[in-house]
Formats: structure tokens, sequence, C-alpha cells
């Protein structure tokens, strides 16, 4: 007596909606199998079996896969989750019996079986049983673009794919750090997604389809849509902005935003800064930190050397005047010896009273190198830069000291240049008056970078010659810890607590 083949799954995408999308596949395997399994709500209506509806014939063993709760509360002991792994669980051991009998399963899916449908809940627990084949299918996403009729993404945009479910903050925050977006499983979560998409700026942009390609499409502007008529089965899509044309504003309009870019590239850009860039007219700044940032087709980058903070910021906030939304570029955080000042400054005579403007935080040289190094400003520090091309070395010896007296730890920027080469030095021998010659110093040079480098070093074995403008020193208290543990790795930290007299 021959052993008994066990059956075949199938994962089969039926598209968005509209039959006509089905693919040539999707409709074979439906022919060929001999069970055709599809969820359901507890009202019984599934749209998996009403779009494959013409191609399930009488002789069809049919599944249906009711869902014991959607969006209603359960009195299930695990809660929606409980009640739901119990159904999955349930649901696979029913397909598992025609499996077994040698039945071929297709499990019917809208869209794409993978991309947030409910067949993957199937195929991850049969999957490594039976031989499987997963048909794609056309997703919401594509039919949605389709029938707004707009480039989606284009050239190196980035799509981002969101469920409404996200909380309202974090739905903000990718939005406002993506080039192109579409929100899933609206429905009830409408209003957070509408105001995500006002909160970072993109709401004039976004555009509503729903139940794309289905009885009932209804396409339009995400601002006009009434959040008591918007079902599940729609989508807010933010389309490419390659080629759109950057809207005329009016001079009240125009506003400059100074954002941080942190101490490098992309990876240290916060979704607040990358949406102000994003969204951004002009970039203004110095041309190495506007090479960070990515080229967008439509925006003008007016690039200028390190040594005119004024007049870039008199030229921002002059474009902001004429109705432009300006970036003003820095790197690390704007306000630590950095463009906020500079723009502020200018911002505050008379004849840029009603320009608005932003300042957008980084991540700062200090904060970078000090994770690096592991939590060297666990305790109070004083931040000190030692250029003397603003304010006479007189003033930063005075602070040093007082800085040194009060045991604090020192981050300091700006310690050497090719024109200032005994800064450092001489801040050395002046810390060595209160300060152990033990004590650790964290040199930072380029973090992030192609060309970082983060070792620690003795006060008294600190060499001017290895530092230069692109390293920052975190010089550490009396509590200040260095140790070496079991991988190699050198750590330095001050503890949080300080011992008591």
């Amino acid at each position: 007596m021959s052993e008994q083949k066990t059956g075949r799954l199938y994962g089969v995408g039926l598209g968005p909606g509209d039959p006509a999308l089905m693919t040539v596949r999707a409709v074979e395997i439906i022919a060929e199998a001999d069970v055709v399994a599809y969820h359901s709500a507890r009202h019984g209506r599934s749209i998996a079996r009403s779009i494959a509806a013409k191609h399930i014939r009488a002789d069809h063993v049919e599944e249906q896969l009711v869902y014991p709760v959607t969006t209603e509360t359960t009195d299930h002991p695990g809660g929606y989750r409980g009640a739901m792994e119990e159904f999955y669980a349930e649901a696979a051991a029913r397909l598992a019996v025609h499996l077994d009998a040698g039945r071929t399963v297709a499990v019917l899916a809208e869209g794409d079986p993978l991309f947030y449908g409910s067949y993957m809940h199937m195929h991850k627990r049969l999957a490594d049983r039976y031989p499987t084949e997963v048909i794609p299918g056309v997703t919401s996403v594509s039919a949605a673009a389709a029938r707004l009729g707009t480039p989606l993404v284009e050239g190196e945009e980035v799509l981002t794919i969101l469920p409404g479910t996200l909380p309202e903050e974090e739905l903000t925050a990718r939005l406002a750090a993506t080039d192109a977006a579409v929100v899933m499983k609206l429905g009830r979560t409408f209003p957070a997604v509408r105001r995500a998409f006002e909160a970072s700026g993109l709401l004039p942009e976004a555009r509503y389809v729903e139940r794309a390609t289905m009885a009932g499409e209804r396409v339009g502007e995400l601002t006009g849509v009434d959040a008591d008529s918007v079902p599940y089965f729609a989508v807010a899509v933010l389309p490419s902005r390659v080629g759109a044309a950057r809207p005329e504003r009016a001079p009240e309009g125009g506003e400059v935003a100074v954002v941080g870019t942190g101490p490098a590239g992309p990876l240290w850009l916060t979704p607040e800064t990358r949406g102000a860039l994003a969204a951004a007219d002009d970039l203004v700044g110095y041309t190495t930190y506007l090479d960070r940032v990515p080229v967008r087709p439509g925006q003008v980058r007016h690039g200028s050397d390190n040594k005119v903070e004024s007049e870039r910021a008199e030229f921002a906030l002059d474009l902001a005047r004429r109705g432009r939304r300006v970036a003003v570029v820095s790197g690390g955080d704007p306000g630590v010896f950095a463009m906020a000042t500079a723009v502020l400054e200018v911002a505050s005579q008379d004849e840029y009273a009603q320009v608005p403007v932003r300042v957008l935080p980084g991540v700062t040289a200090a904060n970078a190198a000090a994770a690096r190094a592991g939590a060297p400003l666990g305790h109070d520090y004083a931040t000190i830069s030692l250029s003397d091309r603003l304010k006479p070395w007189e003033v930063i010896a005075e602070r040093l000291r007082a800085a040194a007296t009060a045991d604090l730890v020192l981050a300091l920027y700006n310690p050497g240049s090719r024109s200032r080469t005994w800064q450092v030095g001489k801040a050395r021998d002046l810390l060595l008056e209160h300060r152990s010659p033990d004590t650790p110093v964290v040199l930072g040079r380029d973090v992030g970078g192609p060309a970082e480098s983060v070792r620690t070093v003795r006060l008294g074995d600190l060499d001017p010659a290895e530092v230069d403008m692109r390293t920052i020193l975190l010089v550490g208290s009396s509590q200040t810890r260095w140790v070496e543990r079991g991988d190699g790795r050198q750590i330095v930290w001050t503890p949080r607590r300080y011992p008591e007299a």
C-alpha cells in the first residue's frame, strides 16, 4: 500500500478588489485547488471570496475562517491578542486536516498574501510542514497610486508604508522623515492620521483613496474627507514630489528653520530635521554641511565659506521674507557654537521681526564622542570653546580655571586649527594645576564619519600635535572612571553619584 502524499498549500493574492486584476496564476491555482479557504468577520461576508467568486466551483470544499473579534472588545482571558492567537491556531489545524488528507488548499488573500495579510498567519504555522507556494498580488498601495494617476516614488525617493494604528507621534515622526508615504488601515484611526499629516507639514500634499478598484471607490484630497465616512479599506497617500511645483507663497508664508545635522551623515539626523530639509525651498549653509544633505529636485542650494555666518543668516532671512521656506544647515546642534546664534542675532533686527524662525536640535559633537567612549558626561559638565577668534584667551583661561576648580567634566570644542596650534597645550597645563595627570581625556575625531577615531589618553600625556579642528576633547573630573572590559574595549564614565564630603 503506497504512502499517501500530503497536500500543497497556496497563499493566493487576489489584488486590490477588481477581479480583473487577479493574476493568471491566481486563477489557475484556484481552479486546481480542492479546498478554497478565506477569512471573514462574524457577519460572514468575505471580501476575498467576493473577488474570486466566479472562479469558485460547486465542487470546491470551502473553509470559511471566521474571526472571533475584529475591532470590538473581547472577554478572552488573553485579551485581543490571545483570542486571535487561539483563532489562528485553530484555523491552521483545520487546514492541516485537508493537507494531511492530500488535498490542495488555496487560502485567498486580498492584495498580496504577505503584505499585511491574514494569510501570513497560516503560512507561519504550516509552511514548514507542507509544500507551499505564495502567489503575489497587486497591493492596495499600487492600486491607490494608479487611481490617483500620479507617480508614487521616483528616482532616489524613499517610500514609507505605515499602519494607521501607530501612535500619532510615531506617525508624525515617520511622515516627516520620508519623501513619499502610504498610510493604511484608516477607519477609526483617520483623525490621528490626519493630525499627523498636519503636524508634519504635509497635509496640503496628502491624498485619499477609498476602496481602490472596488465598487464605491472614492479619490480626493485628504483635507476634504469627513472622518465619520472613512472605512478601514482606505489609504492616505503622500505621492512623489519630484517635478511637483513647489507652492508659490505670499511673503508671510516664508520661514527659516535652523537645522542641526549632527556630527556626520544621515544616521545622525532626527525625523524633524529630515522633514524640514525635505520641505525647504532653499538650503543655505557651509558647503561641507550642505554636502551631507541629499539633493532634491526643485530645491535651490546656497553654499558658502564657513567664515561668513552673519552674511549667510541675512541671506536666509531675506529669502524667507520673500516667501521662501529656508533651511539653514548647521553641523552638530545649531545652538552649540553654530548657526542658530548668528541667525537669531540678525533676526532680532526690526526689518526681520516678522520672519518666523525655528531652531531644530541635532546631536552635538560632545554627545556623539561621549557615546562612543561610554558615558563621560554622566554628571555635571561644562562646554567651552578654545577658539580665541571671538573672545580673548584670558576669558577662556578664566573659565577653564573656574570649571576645573568646580571639578566639572569639560567638553572642549574648537581645540586647534592650522592657525591656532598652542591653545591645547596651554589648556592642558592649566588643567594639570587642578587635575591629576591620570585624568582620562577622550579624543573624538570625525565621530560618525569615515575617518572616525575615538581614544582615551591620560591628561598628562595629551599631545597637542594629535589634536585638530575636527577633534573634540572630553576631560574627566576627579570622579571619572576609565577601565578596560573583558572584550578589550576601553570605556569611560562619570558616576552620577558624587561622594559626600
